[in-house]
């Protein structure tokens, strides 16, 4: 199959790994893929940003800056119409993206049939976190791109029910949970030479996170932790990324006198990442947006690690308390703490659950390729059904 995959994303972060790791495995299938999106984002490097974008949202209104992303689709679909005439793809896969409606028009314009993925209830999220100067317009967005498309692919039951509240119906959802590829992720035959490569003692009980990490993940609570097992246990926390709260968390670390136990890596190349991975003992979520699918879960269960996670329904889709995960009550950070202390001091239940991760996610073959299957499958049935009457959306 030929699919056009647009998208509308400007900074290499994890929505780029999400997009990445979907057209490699949908090439890998044997499909032709054609990307649309953002000019010079392929030149960005890995956790770059569009200064344009930044730029914008730092100097003009808000209402304005809501404008133009609703007005980025005239010119967004021009290169998209432009890229289904020489293309001539069988389907459109977009990564779904507040104020983007050029796919729906190309859809209706062209017949072609339009799949959409939702990570995120984006009106939702920005109205809570961001604000939204317009909230009418981008709720209208919201809806007519949901129920435009011919079929939806949400990222877990939970957002899923938030798109049937929208008005589409069930028949037209696929839950499919981020994945993993297994050529970058996989268990590591000698954790203790994974901790030695990074300067830390074989010995270490390794404490770690992957992300760019925020004030809401809660990550100080590690350094609490660290200073309690100060005299009782050589402990480390190892964090695998950048963020906000990096700086907060070196200064507290530093005065709980602790630094020597903490370290942040800074942004990793995407294929270093296993590296660091492996000299985990314990994989913290410690805490995870409600509707959320995160892609270090998957990495964590790819590489065979003790994971600790709030016990919640998007979650617990995937993780089953004391089978393959400690679960915690979600927002309690004693809860979280006294769950670390059970993973920190008990080396048979880390082993026992880091062997089950990995057992729960090869069956169920929670992976990109299979993702790319089920897209492809769900698509090659759109292109039939539809070939036949272009501008029907």
């Amino acid at each position: 199959m030929k699919i056009l995959y647009h998208h509308r994303i400007g900074s290499k972060d994890g929505q780029y790994v999400h997009i990445q790791e979907m057209v490699d495995a949908l090439r890998a299938e044997g499909h032709e893929v054609c990307l649309v999106g953002p000019e010079g984002f392929d030149e960005r490097e890995f956790g770059g940003e569009s200064g344009l974008v930044s730029k914008l949202k730092a100097r003009i209104p808000a209402s304005v800056y809501e404008l133009l992303e609703l007005g980025y689709n005239g010119v967004d679909y021009v290169r998209l119409a432009r890229a289904i005439r020489v293309f001539e793809p069988d389907a459109i896969y977009e990564r779904y993206n507040l104020s983007l409606l050029s796919g729906v028009l190309a859809r209706r314009r062209s017949g072609v049939p339009l799949l959409l993925e939702i990570n995120a209830p984006l009106f939702a999220e920005r109205s809570a976190y961001g604000g939204l100067k317009l909230a009418g317009l981008a709720r209208w967005s919201e809806q007519r791109a949901w129920r435009a498309a011919d079929h939806v692919f949400a990222v877990t039951r939970v957002l899923a029910d938030r798109v049937v509240d929208a008005g589409v119906a069930e028949s037209r959802i696929t839950v499919t949970p981020n994945g993993i590829n297994h050529r970058r992720f996989g268990p590591s035959a000698d954790v203790a030479a994974a901790k030695i490569r990074l300067g830390l003692g074989a010995q270490t009980t390794v404490i770690g996170f992957v992300g760019f990490a925020r004030e809401w993940h809660g990550l100080d609570a590690a350094i609490e932790l660290l200073a309690e097992y100060r005299e009782a246990r050589d402990l480390h926390f190892l964090l695998v990324g950048d963020g906000p709260v990096t700086e907060a968390l070196r200064r507290q670390a530093e005065d709980a006198g602790v630094a020597d136990r903490v370290t942040v890596t800074g942004v990793v190349d995407r294929d270093a990442v296993q590296n660091y991975v492996n000299a985990f003992d314990v994989a913290m979520l410690p805490n995870v947006v409600a509707y959320a699918s995160p892609l270090k879960l998957f990495e964590y269960m790819a590489c065979g690690k003790a994971i600790i996670a709030p016990d919640q329904p998007n979650l617990t889709e995937i993780l089953t308390d004391g089978h393959d995960a400690v679960l915690f009550e979600p927002g309690s950070r004693p809860a979280f703490k006294t769950a670390m202390r059970r993973l920190i001091e008990d080396d048979s239940l880390r082993v026992r659950l880091a062997a089950t991760a990995r057992d729960t996610l090869v069956p169920r073959d929670l992976s990109w390729s299979a993702n790319a299957r089920r897209v492809a499958s769900i698509a090659a049935d759109l292109a039939g059904a539809t070939s036949a009457r272009p501008g029907d959306a």
